[in-house]
């Protein structure tokens, strides 16, 4: 216990040192509302392919049902955070979607995720979609196909990254627990762990939940920063962006699907004057990457604060004993 307060603490203090960088670069104006926007679709797509990550490359599942998640997150911030229109109201919204997330998620997880494969893609598809057409047809709640205008831009660069750090934290801590350690089981071999008494379908949807309630958080933000919430916003394409960047980064690796967003944030900022030519300097970026690094950019490697801690005090300890001699 003393052992994860530590590394917890290590993590903290790496959180609080990237926020600081990122706060002087702001005083300074170095950051402009250009790169301000760039930085805060970096940190929602961070949380999105965190918490999706979570179901396909640590349980196995392969989910295509993440932008209705984020969808009941954005309507649900969207429409409390215009009725009350104070920061409580948004952080009230936010609660109700990751609540409505959750509870939707465990009653389609339990069927569901006794599927496997392409089977289970098109199953988690079609929630997504149900999703999306009943916003479209609650006019009196959602305003149907028009979407939700005017909502107060309550997002900011601080909240985006503090929730971004808040999710890492959380998955990177699950995934070292034991109900962790039973999602990784499932991952690597279903009926094998099935035999040892590993209640498989509990732990899928464990992890199917939390990620759910993670990408409802996201769209919450999203709605709060652009101001409007439609409901195209959340189609198949867009489940499809938050698969690319876990694949690109490398199913598995937390740190993978951190950095991938980051780089192809940083891509589509850098190609935004190249017009139609930018989808396809972006397509062929992936394809290259796939070819040559089929596992993703780290596969399966993973930044560790505990790997890192015992390589400076052992060089310590050797330090100390070769002063000894």
């Amino acid at each position: 216990m003393k052992k994860t307060l530590k590394y917890n603490l290590i993590w903290l203090a790496l959180i609080v040192g990237c926020y600081f960088i990122l706060f002087m670069l702001y005083n300074l104006g170095i950051i402009d509302l250009f790169l301000d926007n760039a930085i805060v679709n970096i940190g929602i797509n961070v949380i999105l392919a965190v918490g999706l990550n979570l179901i396909i490359g640590y349980s196995g599942q392969f989910s295509l049902g993440h932008a209705g998640f984020m969808a009941i997150g954005a309507y649900a911030g969207a429409i409390l955070g215009m009725q009350l229109p104070t920061y409580g109201g948004f952080f009230l919204g936010m609660l109700a979607g990751v609540v409505i997330s959750g509870v939707v998620a465990l009653a389609v997880g339990i069927p569901t995720l006794r599927l496997k494969g392409d089977y289970l893609a098109i199953a988690t598809l079609g929630v997504a979609e149900i999703i999306r057409i009943l916003i479209v047809n609650m006019d009196g709640i959602t305003n149907g196909p028009a979407g939700i205008f005017g909502i107060p831009q309550y997002t900011t660069w601080e909240m985006v990254f503090a929730f971004a750090a808040l999710t890492i934290l959380i998955v990177v801590n699950f995934i070292h627990s034991g109900p962790g350690r039973a999602v990784l089981s499932v991952r690597e071999d279903e009926i094998a762990a099935e035999s040892m008494g590993v209640n498989t379908t509990k732990y899928k949807v464990m992890a199917f939940v939390i990620g759910a309630m993670t990408a409802s958080v996201a769209g919450t933000l999203f709605a709060g920063y652009k101001q409007s919430v439609f409901p195209g916003d959340y189609g198949f394409m867009k489940s499809v962006d938050i698969l690319i960047i876990v694949v690109f980064g490398g199913m598995g690796s937390t740190t993978g699907a951190v950095l991938a967003a980051i780089v192809l944030g940083v891509m589509n900022t850098l190609l935004q004057d190249t017009g139609s030519l930018r989808m396809i300097i972006y397509a062929l970026a992936l394809i290259v990457i796939m070819i040559f690094k089929p596992g993703g950019l780290l596969g399966t490697w993973e930044f560790s604060v505990k790997r890192l801690f015992h390589k400076f005090t052992k060089k310590g300890a050797d330090a100390d004993a070769s002063v000894d001699r």
